[in-house]
């Protein structure tokens, strides 16, 4: 996943290691992009068919929206929801340790506007 810059889904992942002559399973790559996802390490939507879709993480203050329709995807700042989760997770006693929103809606494509 090194450099990449768009979202893949894990057989995407898992073809470009077997093109680079990794011997990794489609299982693996599933389990290890979660563990990534977990740690905060790639960033995670979902398309409109449900399935899971990475990118390394660009800022720990960026989340996604997507678009419903189409699956496009625009980072969006997210340091108030951040800035609110530490707040919300510290007088309950937590230490926020992740933070995951997930922003779906309507590109202006799809909005009629």
């Amino acid at each position: 996943m090194s450099g990449m810059r768009a979202f893949s889904g894990a057989r995407d992942v898992h073809r470009a290691l077997r093109d680079r002559g990794q011997q990794v399973g489609l299982a693996t790559v599933y389990r290890h992009l979660h563990i990534l996802a977990e740690r905060g390490d790639v960033d995670t939507i979902h398309t409109p068919s449900g399935e899971s879709r990475y990118r390394l993480r660009a800022s720990s203050a960026t989340f996604h929206l997507t678009c419903r329709v189409c699956g496009l995807a625009v980072a969006v700042d997210g340091t108030e929801v951040r800035d609110w989760a530490k707040h919300v997770a510290a007088e309950a006693g937590f230490t926020l340790t992740r933070c995951a929103v997930e922003l779906t809606g309507l590109c202006p494509a799809h909005s009629g506007g």
